[in-house]
């Protein structure tokens, strides 16, 4: 039993936003976006309860209407008579994990085999159809379920093709996916293919939190009775969005109103006519659910905040927000700013308040540590190099660099012989049968030598993790502005490729995971721009800590790759706790230890002196890494170099060892 939507707390905009999307499906779905525990799920798999029920043809697999069956549809098109009945509004999850096949399905061989035709074993696009497509963390949905999703959601329809055979059905859905931002973003792509998009936090309020509380535990005690209490309220709902959807076609959007609907996506240089066309359906929405036939310039406002606000993103590091403020400027005459909201920089790139956050960087020290904070350049003012490549396309493709072989999920590629295949290729199982004359009569039997394992191809990203020196044994703290202008310009290049990122600071008496592994620029930028330094120096701390990040990190997801980017001077002189030694001494033992793990890295000397010490080039060599020094190189160089080791990075095979 799902937790009725009438009884959620608070959250007035993401209801506002599922009955919108309930009223008129073509709007395009929701994305709701926020930290974990704002009832993003609860809402999204409530909405299905308060729909009306869906009429279809009894026993249909793919939701077929009574009056108006799929042509092709193998269950209808053989009924003389079709019987209707009514069904829940049908609400179907996408797990992250699911193979292809499981999504749009595939063909049905036996059938095929048995009775000489084509037919489709329906997939979860099939079952959503007419439905709800539910998809939780839908920024952590593989690439190539993300291309399937696309395809299906642009155009309505979905083809299910394997060798020479294709096959389409319908697959229209209302889209409704949750994320969590620290989590990573979502890919641009998908995030404009849905219509609309809220962003969620938290209640602040002591007694609006404990009103959730209150309920969540009733719901918990017993679920039955907390949802009879709410069946009036559940019920009011269900008639309004009956309403509202038989007097949407009534409602009239005069000719000036869709002038200012344009002139707004204009005023904030919306890319294409789609988020045009989805203000233009939530303006109609809501004056329907409100019970009114003629919209308002009020409705536009309203429907801007849904469904323009994930449109206005530029660049990696852009906020994508479109503040209250700036449309109600809108409305009253003036001009909201266009360039998506955040810091204003001048003309050499830098930011207006660089010079003060210096200042106080300069001033504020502490009198045991002489900790300083140096301020965060300009993403502009890094411009990523593409990596020049030996075919004729000298562009670098987005998405997941490096490809492996994986058992149970990616793109069905190609099949082997097996004995007792875990993901059975059907069509190349039959066609071994076939090839060895296995027919009896008009039967074809299939023997174990016939069968066939899928082999899957997809790719994986890496996850690359910054050990940044922010001691106070470098040899020019100022230089700290440059390492983080180079982490930054790296950043971007992780955005482009979908890859993890994660900072590890050495200072002080032990180093610190100031940044998980996580997806999300913004995170990694915010923590670069609060990143001091000052202190000492332990290194073998910070290997330590980087080996225990990526087991982690492979524990979880055995495909992934790792590489780690040191930038330093070498200069250990703080050792592990109650461990004997020189500190550089267990550095190096640190170090070696994270080459054995064969964890790939780059060592960036930033010694700034004339002449060098050397202790950078002798972790090098501990890490089996390849050593630069930071000042031969330009941001742009650099970027280019990590690239390059990001896509030389090895592969796994399914058994997980690396070739």
């Amino acid at each position: 039993m799902q937790y009725p939507f009438a009884a959620l707390v608070g959250q007035e905009t993401l209801k506002r936003a599922l009955l919108l999307t309930a009223v008129d499906p073509r709007i395009g779905g929701v994305l709701v976006s926020g930290e974990k525990g704002t009832a993003k799920s609860t809402a999204a798999r409530a909405l299905a309860e308060i729909l009306p029920p869906l009429r279809v043809v009894a026993g249909c697999p793919f939701h077929c209407h009574p009056d108006e069956p799929w042509p092709a549809c193998p269950h209808c098109s053989g009924l003389d008579t079709r019987h209707a009945i009514e069904l829940p509004m049908p609400l179907v999850t996408l797990p992250l994990g699911a193979t292809e096949d499981r999504v749009i399905g595939t063909l049905d061989f036996e059938r095929a085999l048995r009775e000489g035709r084509k037919a489709i074993q329906p997939g979860l696009l099939a079952t959503a159809h007419r439905g709800i497509l539910y998809v939780d963390e839908v920024n952590l949905l593989a690439d190539h379920l993300v291309d399937v999703l696309l395809d299906a959601a642009a155009i309505g329809t979905n083809s299910v093709q394997r060798e020479v055979i294709k096959l389409s059905h319908p697959a229209r859905f209302m889209l409704i996916g949750t994320m969590n931002p620290e989590e990573g973003e979502l890919r641009p792509q998908l995030l404009d293919r849905f219509g609309l998009m809220v962003r969620v936090a938290g209640p602040r309020e002591p007694e609006l939190r404990a009103e959730v509380v209150r309920r969540r535990l009733a719901f918990d005690e017993s679920p039955a009775a907390f949802a009879a209490r709410w069946e009036t309220e559940q019920a009011q709902l269900r008639e309004r969005i009956e309403q509202a959807r038989g007097l949407l076609a009534a409602v009239r959007i005069d000719d000036a109103l869709l002038q200012l609907m344009t002139r707004l996506c204009c005023e904030l240089e919306i890319d294409g006519l789609r988020g045009d066309i989805v203000l233009y359906k939530t303006t109609r929405a809501l004056a329907a659910l409100d019970g009114r036939t003629t919209a308002t310039s009020a409705d536009v406002r309203e429907a801007a905040e849904l469904a323009l606000v994930h449109r206005r993103r530029r660049k990696p590091f852009d906020h994508p927000t479109s503040s209250a403020q700036e449309l109600d400027d809108f409305f009253e005459g003036g001009r909201p700013k266009a360039e998506g909201g955040g810091v204003d920089f001048g003309h050499d790139g830098a930011s207006q308040d660089d010079g003060s956050r210096e200042a106080e960087g300069t001033d504020r020290m502490e009198p045991d540590d002489d900790h300083r904070l140096f301020p965060l350049p300009s993403a502009s003012a890094v411009r990523p190099v593409e990596l020049e490549r030996a075919t004729s396309s000298p562009r670098l493709a987005r998405g997941r660099r490096n490809a492996v072989t994986a058992e149970r999920s990616g793109q069905y590629v190609r099949a082997t012989a097996s004995d007792s295949p875990t993901d059975l290729a059907i069509d190349a199982t039959l066609r071994a049968a076939a090839q060895r004359g296995g027919w009896d009569g008009n039967q074809l039997t299939v023997e174990p030598a016939d069968l066939r394992q899928k082999v899957r191809s997809g790719r994986a990203g890496t996850l690359i993790l910054f050990v940044v020196d922010a001691s106070g044994s470098m040899a020019a703290r100022r230089r700290m502005e440059a390492v983080k202008g180079t982490v930054l310009g790296l950043l971007v290049d992780a955005y482009h490729q979908r890859d993890q990122v994660a900072v590890i600071a050495v200072r002080g008496v032990q180093a610190q995971l100031l940044l998980p592994p996580t997806s999300s620029v913004e995170l990694a930028q915010s923590v670069l721009q609060t990143l001091p330094t000052g202190g000492r120096t332990p290194l073998a701390h910070a290997f330590t800590l980087a080996s225990e990040v990526i087991a982690r990190a492979r524990r979880s997801d055995s495909e992934g790759l790792a590489l780690v980017v040191l930038l330093s001077d070498g200069k250990a002189n703080v050792g592990l706790p109650q461990a004997t030694g020189e500190p550089f001494a267990q550095a190096l033992a640190t170090a070696g230890q994270l080459a054995a793990a064969r964890v790939p890295a780059l060592v960036l000397d930033t010694d700034a002196g004339l002449v060098r010490v050397g202790r950078a080039s002798e972790l090098a060599a501990a890490l089996g890494a390849e050593y630069l020094p930071l000042d031969e190189l330009s941001s742009e160089s650099l970027t280019s170099e990590v690239r390059r080791r990001c896509q030389a990075l090895s592969v796994r095979t399914p058994s997980g060892v690396r070739t």
